[in-house]
């Protein structure tokens, strides 16, 4: 099993996000989907300036094996993309919690990061998904 970041909170479909203490927080996908999906070959981004809403879909990424819905943890509005990934979306499969980050929100409600996993909660569900 992978490590997973005591810093990270995670949806069950296995976003993570990171608050970066300026309001903002950043979102990617666990190490254990990108190993689930398999090498990624294309990522879709939000665009900058698009509303996301928490638990709905944000951006795609897809492998050889399937496309896969990428939904935001939090509300808010996008103020930045990880546009790397449009050429290297295998940075995921390489560094899922650091360069392989997808986009950045900025948050209208902080009320949400409460309703998501914390790093031992999110292992716990990883260990009963296995069973």
């Amino acid at each position: 099993m992978s490590e997973i970041p005591g810093d990270l909170k995670f949806l069950k479909s296995h976003e993570w996000a990171r608050v970066e203490g300026n309001g903002r927080v950043t979102v990617g996908i666990s190490d254990h989907a990108q190993g689930l999906l398999g090498d990624l070959v294309y990522v879709e981004l939000p665009n900058v300036g698009d509303t996301v809403k928490a638990g709905e879909q944000a951006a795609v990424v897809e492998s050889v094996k399937a496309a896969s819905d990428v939904y935001s943890p939090i509300t808010g509005t996008v103020v930045e993309v990880n546009s790397a990934l449009s050429d290297k979306p295998e940075t995921i499969n390489e560094d899922a919690y650091g360069e392989g980050w997808i986009f950045v929100v900025e948050v209208t409600g902080t009320d949400e990061l409460n309703e998501l996993l914390a790093p031992d909660d999110y292992a716990e569900l990883l260990e009963n998904e296995d069973h």
